[in-house]
């Protein structure tokens, strides 16, 4: 009986030693960077400066944003530079800091080093990258778009910053292992398929991320871009995400195209003054000011896409 005793302590000391082993060797699943040389065609450099500005906005998180303004806009010397922290305080697990992605620190990075970590969620030393940066939604881009990407950071100001390393807190920092996959590479609609144009400009905003509740990290099924996600401010307000869903009460149900588009194109810079907030003001962390800059057509497109998803009533009230 002690020999069984025994042997089951020894079990409970080695089982999660041996789990913690098989995470580590066996995630993230890495395949090997793609050989690619994206160059520097004008019209490439153009189309990325468009995307990674006003609809996948990676220069939302990999900027630094004027928060004492309504929206946070850039500021406009720290395009790319980095050191946006997502931290507790705002409900992460663990601490984790946009890093530069100018030329300065991605110039011993090769092309397709870049876009596995934009597309599968692997940096350069082949470790997983947090989704905060939504790389599941970006693995889903037509790779020409991923491509244009990488063209205009190539080209941006190089700006000498070292941010501060990620630190996941455990267990987190296991499970963050397993979240990286391969890309599937999807392909860029004609723009007559309007529904469909939208829904891949929505999927490349990432839109879902934000305007779906979620629990303990999950989204919470049923509840589709019905709004309800949280986020905590550094001030100890919160603000809650809206209703995206065509419900006739709670949602867009009855939004028409013109009215969406506007409530857009009214927040674009330079015509729009960013207000400053005083304490207590509300505030938004939605790049208002960014996606403002999106083509009339392109937002149409969201729209008609949005217009065709379930219907959810979830009441939001900020």
């Amino acid at each position: 009986m002690k020999r069984i005793l025994k042997l089951i302590g020894v079990l409970i000391i080695l089982l999660p030693v041996s789990v913690i082993g098989f995470l580590y060797f066996k995630f993230p699943n890495a395949e090997p960077a793609p050989e690619i040389s994206v160059g520097n065609n004008p019209e490439r450099i153009q189309r990325g400066k468009y995307l990674a500005n006003h609809v996948s906005a990676c220069m939302d998180c990999h900027s630094i944003r004027e928060w004492s303004k309504y929206s946070g806009p850039l500021i406009p010397k720290t395009l790319g530079e980095g050191g946006e922290v997502f931290d507790q305080k705002l409900g992460f697990p663990g601490s984790f800091v946009a890093p530069n992605i100018t030329p300065s620190a991605l110039g011993k990075w090769t092309d397709g080093e870049i876009l596995r970590a934009i597309s599968s969620g692997i940096n350069k030393e082949g470790n997983a990258l947090f989704p905060v940066m939504p790389h599941p939604a970006y693995g889903q881009m037509d790779k020409e778009d991923l491509i244009s990407i990488i063209s205009y950071l190539r080209s941006l100001e190089p700006i000498e910053k070292k941010n501060p390393i990620s630190k996941p807190d455990f267990p987190f920092n296991l499970i963050l292992r397993t979240i990286p996959s391969p890309a599937k590479f999807g392909k860029l609609p004609d723009k007559n398929d309007k529904v469909s144009y939208g829904k891949y400009l929505f999927v490349a905003a990432a839109c879902t991320e934000c305007h779906t509740k979620q629990d303990k990290g999950k989204p919470i099924a049923g509840m589709e871009l019905a709004g309800g996600f949280e986020f905590p401010l550094g001030n100890g307000t919160k603000i809650i995400s809206a209703n995206l869903t065509p419900d006739k009460e709670t949602g867009l149900g009855n939004w028409t195209e013109a009215q969406f588009v506007k409530r857009f194109k009214e927040m674009e810079l330079p015509k729009y003054k960013p207000h400053s907030i005083k304490e207590g003001e509300f505030q938004t962390i939605m790049p208002w000011t960014m996606y403002a800059g999106m083509t009339e057509e392109d937002l149409a497109a969201i729209f008609a896409y949005l217009q065709t998803v379930p219907a959810i009533k979830n009441k939001i009230t900020n």
